[in-house]
This record gives C-alpha cells, sequence and structure tokens, in this order.
C-alpha cells in the first residue's frame, strides 16, 4: 500500500525525542536514556490479532509521517543478488558502547534471525540499556493531530454504548432473553462489519449515524482493542476486572450485577469504557455505586498537569475510606493508565508505587471498581466505572460520557403478586418500553370489574381513566413533538404522486409488424402482441390491450352493438384526477362502437377482449408481487454433526402435491423445510427473518411454530401476502390429535364404568399437549439461537398472550387477536396477521356510541405511504381491554362515534407532512376517555385539519344496529336521563319524592281519560291523528 508521509509531522515528533535525549541527565522521565550512543528499534514480522501492540510498534507508528536526513541500508529484495547492507548495519552497532532499546519486546522473522546470527558473531557487543520508560514519556503527551484521532475513537466509543450496547442490554433484561456472554459480546463487535468476501457486511449505519461528529470517519481505520467483555452472575470466570479475560459461552443471568467494557481504536489511537449495570440492586449497592461516580468527579478536579500518579491513587483511595471504610480493602489496585497507540502504558500506571508526573494532553483510561464484594444472599460480585480522559491544565476532561448515573445503569422489576405469578408463565418487563410488551392487567381489569361493591367499581374506573386519560395526553404530546422534528419545512411528502402517470404501450414498431389479417379491415385480436385491431375510416388501428377499460355487447333488434370503453383521464367522476396526462390540451376517445348483423362473432370478440384484458391483468399483479421478492442467497448447511430437527411438520402454505408431513432443519445460516419424499424444499436465510413466533396448543389444534420475514420470497410458484403490506408469513405446525392413538374406544374397559376411563383419557391428552409444546418450543428457542448467532443480533421468540386477546375482523372474517411483546398477531388460520407495534403510529377507536354493541380499530402506521389497517367488529365488552393494552405498550389512541374515509385523509398527509403536524397533527382526532368534550372547548386552538363530511361515513353495521335500536329508543333515552339525574348526585329521598310525584300524575291522567264522554270513532281519530303528527313535530328542548 502506497503511503504518502507528513514530513512535518515527522520532523516534530522526531524533534521531540532528540529534545528528550539532549535533556535526559536532568529529566527524570528520559533517564533510561541518558549517556547512549545509539538506539535501536527491531521490527520483525507482524504480531497476531491476540497479542498487545508493542511499545516499539507504536512509537514507529507514531513516526511513520515523514522522512529526515538518514542514510538508508536497503536490503536486496527476493530474486536479486544479495547485498551487504545488514553486514554494514551490525558493523555500526558493534562500534557503539552503549545502545538502548526495548529488551522486554520478542521478535521473530527471517531478517530478526538473520540479525541476532550476525550480532552473535560480533567480538565485541555494546552494552545493552532499556529505554521503554522514556519510549513511554516520548508517546505520552499528545499532539493536536493524535487528539484529534483520540476524540473521534472516544465519539465511536460512546456512540456505541449510549445506542447499541445499553440499549441492547437493556432489551434482554427486559424480555429476558436467553443468550450467553460472548453472543452478545460478538453481537457488539459485528456492529463494526461481519464476515468476508460476498457475504461481507459494512458498518450498522443505524448506529453509527445517531453519534455527533462522525460523518468523515474512515471505517476501515476502526476497530476494537479487545473483543468486548461481557460479565453477569452466571459467569464461569466470575467478576474479573482486567482487560485479558474473555466473555464466557454461558447464559446471561437477568438479575444482579452485570459488567461491560469495550474500546476502539481510529487510526491506530485507543479510547476505552466501562460500565456497571444493576438489576434490582440493595441499598448498599446502589451507595457503593453512588460512591464511585463521585469519586471520578473528586478525581476530575484532582487530576491536573504536575500530579503524580502516586498522589492520584492516594487521593481516591482516602476518599473511599472517608466515605466508607469497609470498602477500602475492595478498592482496586490501581485508578487507571496511560492510553494512546499502546492501549496500556506500563510505565503511567496510576498505583500507590508509580512516582510519575502526569503532564498536560495526556490522555488516561481512568478505571475505579470495588472488587470481591458480597451481597446479603452471599454471592461475590464487583463494580467498576470505566472512562478516558484528557489531562488539562487545571483540571482534566471525560471524552467518554453518557450512561453512567444511576437513571440509566439501575434496573428495578416491577413488583409482582403471588395470583399474577401463578397465572402467568412469564415475568414482566423490566421496564416499561416504547411498543413493547404489556406490563401485566393492573386496578380497571376484569377481576376488580367482577366486585360487587358499587363504591369500589366507581372509584376503580374513575382511578383507571384518569391514569390512562393523563398517559394518553403524554403519548399525543410526545407524538406531535416527534412528528414535528421528523419533518422539515416544505419537505417529507410526496402526496402519493410519485411514480404515477401515463405508460407508453407499444404493439407494433412498424406497419411491416402489422399481421396480414387486417387487410380485411376487421375486428381482429392478436393475442401474441397483446393488441386489438380497430378498423376506423378505412385504416387499421392497433390499440393495445392495456388501453383498453373493458368491452360490452348489446343486441338491438336484428343488429348487435359493440362498444369498447378506453383508458381516459377525468373518469373518476366527482373526484379531482390525480394522474396528470403530459399534454393537458390532448383529445381522448372514451369509447368506439361497432354495429353488425353477425351477433355469433361480436360474442366471440368481446369474450377474447375480456379475456385478453383479465390475462394483462394478472400479468400486471405478478409483476407487482415479482418486484418486492428477495433473491435469497444460499443455504449454508451444518458439517460435523446432524441438524436439529422437527418431524412431522407441516408446512404452511401447502406445497403442490399430496399433503405429506415432512422435516423442519436448522442450519449454519438458515433453516430448511423438506417434503417427505425430498422432491421440494424451503430455505428460509436467518438474514430475512424479522419475527419468530411459538403459539402452543392450549386452546387450539395446532402447535405453530410461525416465521414472519423481512421480503417475500417465492415457494414454488405461489406467494403467500398478509393483507397488503409486502411481507412472507411461513409456518412449521404440528397437529395437537395423535393420530395413532385409538380414539374409538375399541380398547379393553378394564371392567370400568361411569367416566373413570374418560377422565384417564383428559390427563392423559393434556400430557401430550404439554409434551408437545415442550418440545415445539425447545425447537422454536434453538431456532433463535442460531438466527442471534448467524446474524450477530439477538432474535427474540414471541409468544402470544391469550389473556389478552380479543375478537375483530381484520379480513373478511373474523379472527383471534393476539397480542405478543412486539407484535399483534393472528397465527391460527390463514391469511395470516402480523403487525409489529413499533411501525404503528396512533390507533383509532371508530364507531364508538352508546348502544352500539361493536366498534372499529384502525391503525395508523408510521409509514403514511401505507394504508391503515382497518379491524372490524370488536365486541364493545372488550373497548376497556383493548384500550388498556394499547395504552400499555404506548401506543397513542383516539375515539370517534363514526367511521373516517382514512384514503382522502392520508392522501392529504402524505402531500405536506410538515404542514399536517404543524396544523395540529393528530389532534383533530381527539383522545380516549372524554377528550371530544376538552376539544370542544378548547376547538380555535386545536388542529386546523378538519375532516370533510364525505370523510365521516356510517358503516352497514352501524346503520343495522341502529334501525334495531330504534324501536326502543325510548327505552334508550329514558335510560340516559336516568344515567344522568344519577350522576347529578340525588339521593334516596329525593328519588322516592320524585317518584311519588310521577305516579300521582299519572293517575290523575288515567281518572280523566275514564271520565271522557267521546265516542269509539272519535278516540280512534284522535290516536290516529297523534300517530301521524309524531314524527313531524319537534321535541322539545330542554
Amino acid at each position: 500500500m502506497l503511503v504518502e508521509l507528513n514530513k512535518a509531522l515527522f520532523k516534530s515528533r522526531t524533534q521531540r525525542i532528540y529534545d528528550g535525549w539532549n535533556s535526559a541527565k536532568n529529566d527524570e522521565d528520559y533517564s533510561s536514556i541518558a549517556d547512549l550512543d545509539a538506539i535501536l528499534l527491531v521490527s520483525g514480522d507482524p504480531a497476531s490479532e491476540d497479542e498487545p501492540m508493542r511499545k516499539g510498534t507504536s512509537l514507529q507508528i507514531e513516526h511513520s509521517a515523514g522522512s529526515i536526513r538518514i542514510e538508508i541500508l536497503a536490503q536486496a529484495k527476493g530474486k536479486d543478488v544479495p547485498n551487504d547492507s545488514l553486514s554494514r548495519f551490525v558493523e555500526a552497532y558493534g562500534s557503539q558502547t552503549r545502545v538502548g532499546t526495548l529488551t522486554k519486546e520478542s521478535h521473530t522473522g527471517k531478517l530478526v534471525g538473520e540479525w541476532e546470527a550476525h550480532v552473535k558473531g560480533l567480538e565485541s557487543k555494546p552494552e545493552i540499556v532499556d529505554i521503554g520508560p522514556a519510549v513511554s514519556s516520548f508517546m505520552a503527551v499528545k499532539d493536536s493531530e493524535e487528539m484529534k484521532n483520540i476524540q473521534a475513537a472516544a465519539a465511536l466509543t460512546c456512540t456505541l454504548l449510549k445506542h447499541h450496547v445499553a440499549p441492547k442490554l437493556e432489551a434482554i433484561l427486559d424480555k429476558e432473553s436467553k443468550i450467553t456472554h460472548d453472543m452478545l459480546a460478538a453481537q457488539i463487535e459485528a456492529r463494526l462489519g461481519s464476515g468476508e468476501g460476498s457475504t461481507a457486511k459494512g458498518p450498522d449505519m443505524k448506529v453509527w449515524t445517531k453519534g455527533k461528529g462522525l460523518d468523515e470517519i474512515d471505517w476501515q481505520l476502526v476497530e476494537f482493542c479487545y473483543p468486548p467483555i461481557i460479565i453477569s452472575r452466571s459467569s464461569k470466570s466470575g467478576y474479573d476486572l482486567r482487560y485479558t479475560v474473555e466473555s464466557t459461552d454461558d447464559n446471561i443471568a437477568h438479575k444482579g450485577v452485570l459488567l461491560v467494557a469495550f474500546g476502539l481504536r481510529y487510526k491506530s489511537y485507543c479510547a476505552n469504557v466501562g460500565r456497571t449495570f444493576m438489576v434490582d440492586p440493595n441499598s448498599n449497592q446502589e451507595k457503593q455505586y453512588n460512591i464511585l461516580l463521585n469519586l471520578q468527579s473528586e478525581l476530575l478536579s484532582f487530576i491536573k498537569n504536575g500530579v503524580s500518579a502516586r498522589d492520584i491513587y492516594q487521593h481516591a483511595l482516602s476518599f473511599v475510606k472517608s466515605k466508607d471504610p469497609e470498602l477500602e480493602r475492595h478498592f482496586v489496585k490501581n485508578v487507571g493508565f496511560g492510553m494512546g497507540i499502546e492501549f496500556r502504558d506500563s510505565a503511567y500506571v496510576l498505583s500507590a508505587k508509580n512516582g510519575r508526573s502526569l503532564k498536560t494532553d495526556m490522555i488516561f483510561n481512568l478505571g475505579l471498581g470495588f472488587s470481591d464484594l458480597v451481597d446479603s444472599t452471599g454471592k461475590k460480585y464487583s463494580l467498576h466505572l470505566v472512562d478516558t480522559i484528557r489531562i488539562g491544565v487545571d483540571k482534566s476532561v471525560l471524552l467518554t460520557e453518557g450512561t453512567r448515573s444511576t437513571k440509566d445503569t439501575l434496573f428495578f422489576l416491577t413488583p409482582e403478586s403471588d395470583e399474577a405469578k401463578t397465572q402467568k408463565e412469564r415475568k414482566p418487563p423490566t421496564t416499561s418500553r416504547m411498543n413493547g410488551s404489556p406490563q401485566k392487567k393492573t386496578a380497571g381489569t376484569k377481576v376488580l370489574r367482577n366486585q360487587t361493591r358499587r363504591a369500589v367499581q366507581d372509584e376503580v374506573h374513575t382511578s383507571a381513566a384518569a391514569r390512562l386519560a393523563e398517559h394518553q395526553r403524554e403519548l399525543h404530546e410526545k407524538l406531535q413533538t416527534e412528528g414535528i422534528q421528523r419533518y422539515v419545512e416544505g419537505g417529507g411528502g410526496s402526496g402519493g404522486k410519485e411514480g404515477k402517470g401515463w405508460k407508453k404501450f407499444q404493439s407494433y414498431k412498424g406497419e411491416a409488424a402489422l399481421p396480414n389479417e387486417v387487410d380485411r379491415l376487421r375486428i381482429f385480436i392478436d393475442r401474441k402482441a397483446q393488441t386489438v385491431i380497430l378498423p376506423i375510416h378505412g385504416s387499421a388501428v392497433p390499440f393495445h390491450i392495456n388501453t383498453i377499460k373493458n368491452a360490452s355487447k348489446s343486441d338491438e333488434g336484428e343488429f348487435t352493438i359493440l362498444r369498447i370503453n378506453f383508458q381516459t383521464p377525468g373518469q373518476l367522476a366527482g373526484k379531482k384526477e390525480d394522474t396528470p396526462f403530459e399534454d393537458p390540451d390532448a383529445t381522448f376517445i372514451r369509447s368506439i362502437s361497432y354495429r353488425s348483423p353477425d351477433g355469433h362473432r361480436f360474442d366471440n370478440i368481446c369474450k377474447q377482449i375480456t379475456d385478453l384484458k383479465k390475462e394483462a391483468n394478472k400479468r400486471e399483479q405478478q409483476k407487482k408481487e415479482m418486484a418486492d421478492v428477495v433473491e435469497q442467497g444460499n443455504l449454508v448447511e451444518v458439517k460435523g454433526h446432524r441438524p436439529v430437527k422437527m418431524a412431522e411438520a407441516f408446512v404452511r402454505p401447502a406445497l403442490d402435491g399430496k399433503r405429506l408431513p415432512g422435516e423442519v432443519e436448522i442450519h449454519q445460516n438458515g433453516v430448511r423445510y423438506q417434503s417427505p419424499l425430498g422432491s421440494q424444499k424451503i430455505d428460509i436465510l436467518f438474514s430475512n427473518l424479522k419475527h419468530l413466533f411459538f403459539q402452543p396448543c392450549d386452546h387450539e389444534l395446532l402447535v405453530i411454530v410461525h416465521l414472519h420475514l423481512k421480503s417475500p420470497i417465492m415457494i414454488g410458484k405461489k406467494k403467500a401476502f398478509v393483507w397488503d403490506v409486502i411481507v412472507k408469513d411461513v409456518q412449521f405446525v404440528r397437529e395437537a390429535s395423535d393420530v395413532q392413538f385409538d380414539e374409538t374406544g375399541n380398547r379393553k374397559r378394564k371392567h370400568r364404568y361411569g367416566d373413570e376411563d374418560e377422565i384417564e383419557m383428559e390427563q392423559q391428552e393434556r400430557k401430550r399437549r404439554a409434551m408437545l409444546n415442550k418440545e415445539i418450543k425447545a425447537f422454536a428457542e434453538k431456532i433463535a439461537e442460531a438466527a442471534s448467532a448467524s446474524n450477530g443480533d439477538t432474535l427474540d421468540l414471541d409468544i402470544p398472550f391469550r389473556e389478552l386477546s380479543f375478537e375483530g375482523v381484520p379480513f373478511r372474517t373474523s379472527a383471534r387477536l393476539q397480542p405478543t411483546t412486539e407484535c399483534l398477531v393472528h397465527l391460527t388460520d390463514p391469511p395470516f396477521l402480523v403487525v409489529t407495534l413499533a411501525d404503528i403510529e396512533i390507533a383509532s377507536l371508530e364507531r364508538v356510541q352508546y348502544g352500539l354493541k361493536q366498534f372499529d380499530l384502525v391503525l395508523v402506521f408510521k409509514d403514511f405511504t401505507k394504508p391503515p389497517l382497518h379491524i372490524n367488529s370488536i365486541q364493545s365488552s372488550q373497548m376497556d381491554d383493548v384500550k388498556n393494552w394499547l395504552d400499555s405498550v404506548d401506543i397513542p389512541m383516539s375515539e370517534g362515534p363514526v367511521n373516517l374515509n382514512w384514503g382522502p385523509i392520508m392522501k392529504h398527509i402524505n402531500e405536506n407532512p410538515y404542514e399536517f403536524f404543524h396544523g395540529g397533527g393528530w389532534s383533530f382526532l381527539g383522545g380516549a376517555n372524554g377528550a371530544e368534550s376538552d376539544r370542544s372547548d378548547g376547538s380555535d386552538s386545536e388542529s386546523e385539519f378538519e375532516a370533510d363530511d364525505d370523510d365521516l361515513v356510517e358503516t352497514e353495521s352501524s346503520h343495522d344496529e341502529s334501525e334495531f335500536e330504534d324501536s326502543a329508543s325510548g327505552s334508550d333515552s329514558g335510560s340516559e336521563a336516568g344515567d344522568d339525574d344519577e350522576s347529578e348526585g340525588d339521593d334516596w329521598d329525593e328519588l322516592e319524592r320524585k317518584a311519588a310525584k310521577s305516579d300521582a300524575k299519572r293517575a290523575e291522567a288515567a281518572k280523566k281519560a275514564r271520565d271522557t264522554d267521546d265516542s269509539d270513532d272519535d278516540r280512534k281519530r284522535k290516536s290516529k291523528s297523534k300517530t301521524n303528527g309524531k314524527p313531524n313535530g319537534k321535541s322539545k328542548s330542554r
């Protein structure tokens, strides 16, 4: 590789060596090179990646930036004639009296071997002096260029810690994911890229783009100082604070203390960080960690130019002793070391035995910690807090800030009742997360609503509703703020017009390509060219089938009329045309008609045009479906052992042919389904896997392993979609019933009578289902582990929460929708539904009216180009459960009495999202739990966007139900009035008085009716007139 040398930098750094050499007698830092005749630095073959960088190599890297007046003794290359360059160099070496070199370093290589052989042959050899301490002093103080590289390395380290390591670890603790320490370390390393050759992956820019000042980073010059270290309570190595320890292959413990440490190099310069995370810490652990935080702040003020390493350590030890004398014996033996190109400079260790002084612009790794602490259960643990600092004139400055306060590093588990523990297998998440898993069912759920005391019931409902309303208000404010930040002025909107336009189709390249049949000047269908040729004024005019809308035929007397309609602009009556034509003044033919007495021929022509149009539409649809299908790479099969298999499994969607069970195999980078005869197979790569679900057979006939893919793939000639979102779902299922079990009753009953044998059969069925769930779940967990190891990113196994499920109609039929940790799913029957909660912008509850038995749920996605998902006909009795679930996963929601026409609404938003959010955003929908009244009071300050009358439409179900309820309108209105009266707070005496007064009026009216002497006809006429006049009368306003 061609290297351009920087003369100015080399001169300044070399001058630093000569200045230190000349003043070595008066400077203790350079005393090891005093009275030296020469300095010798040996460089053999490159060291392995496992070895730390050598001091001599560090010095050479620091000075590989230019040239001075030197004599170069060039050695002969491979096939050249050998020269005497090495002999002359050995001769010059032997003529010296005292030579300084790095005696603790050993080198290997061909040149080093020849050098050692020549040196052994010398009669007189110079005195060898170790110059390690002096070399450390040469490189300790950093110039501006070195400082720039170190600051870049620190920024990279902070970004990785803040935007990947800490959230990743929090997610693992939150979901209680099973992942080993070394696997998590490998995933952290993979953020810089992984793989080689065609399978190589670059840096994960989703992480790095969140950092500041990383736009000009050369990613080829970024690497880890050492493999990331992850230690938890379950680590085999215990809590070891050394940087040479390796992450173990056992699973991370989800409680206790977790230690994380890693460092990054940029252009060979290091930055390092270390953090302690604690789950459910006790008061002593919190106190100990706070002491570390306070000690770091104290040392940053104490460490400055001129302070010795010995004084720094003693000051730290005194501080710890003043806070807690018991911690003095657990304090680390040193509080850091110098750092630069060499990760750990042994000459500048901050310990009690080192008397070296620190100088401005030195870089140190400040590592504080307590080791061999014991918790209340008798288990040992350690704490550490590590950062990279820069020495200043008056104080030191942190270069690696962030994620060290107790708010970021201490996690507390939500307390759970004994009853809830028995009902739930999995524990609730550690902390609440955006669009994450539901915590647990709290006050306001079915259990408390079933209590008999009205006072308790009202209190629970009021408090739960108030909490939900307050939380929803916060979510709506956050949604509005994020929406404004997401879109800049005048940008971000597409209006849905991108890619829209009139396509051009060419049937023939010229007249010569026309078929011979055109000479007859008759209507001709050219299926090969997908063209209909029509005779117009004595000429044959071809029309591509895509320009034709449809064809129709009608009979008029003896003649048959054939009408052909064309695709033209402005066909959407009453709506604005959103597909512009390139020539606004163009004239279009909307239709053309032909009349003929040959009705049979026109029947045939009309059928051919219709069939050709269907084929063209089918081809267009297939082209759209294939546009997003990914071409998967090759599946890498496991070698050396048999793959883990799931036998007797069926796949959905099913393969062609007879339905027979096959096998699912887990390989190195994906899973493979093999049909029983081996004729068909399905390969699914882990890199294309987005979600993995396991649904037990507790209440179903199937136990399911469901794979939700990022991009669709082809299975044979079929492609399955989930509603209109372009994703792919594949299921591997096992039937819960045992086909080999005799259900016919032909077994010997062993003289049993009654229900004993049926009870035994039920028990055996439960056991079989439990064993099947355990077996398939273990297989699904192995898929998750293999995918995590292959992708370098954790894939968690998701299990639906059946207790939170509700019935709805996302497609044409009713389905049971079940929330999971990350999604809302329907996996039992096709078509499947998988909605990622993190992709949801807002949820709108529609047709929420008193008296309606059902309501609708509309989920609007953050990608506004996707149409909203409608889940219709959810029972009103489940509304509270749906609201509580949406609120628990931090999804903003709104309520409305009617359905909205979301097509125009989303079109309006897509045209200019900036205007939409600055005009109030989603506030036009209102909020949950009575936000409508708040919105009416302050409508002037709310959203300027209002839905048009056309956007507010009632569904058929609401019309049907309202018509059904008309017959009971009197009772409905009466019940509403009663509720209003009750809400005013009348006591029992007042209600009794009103009831007595009402009874008296009713008795008086009945008496007057009996005393009336009118005839039956008069009474009939009066009754008829009253009946006819009722609809036209006006109700009296209150």
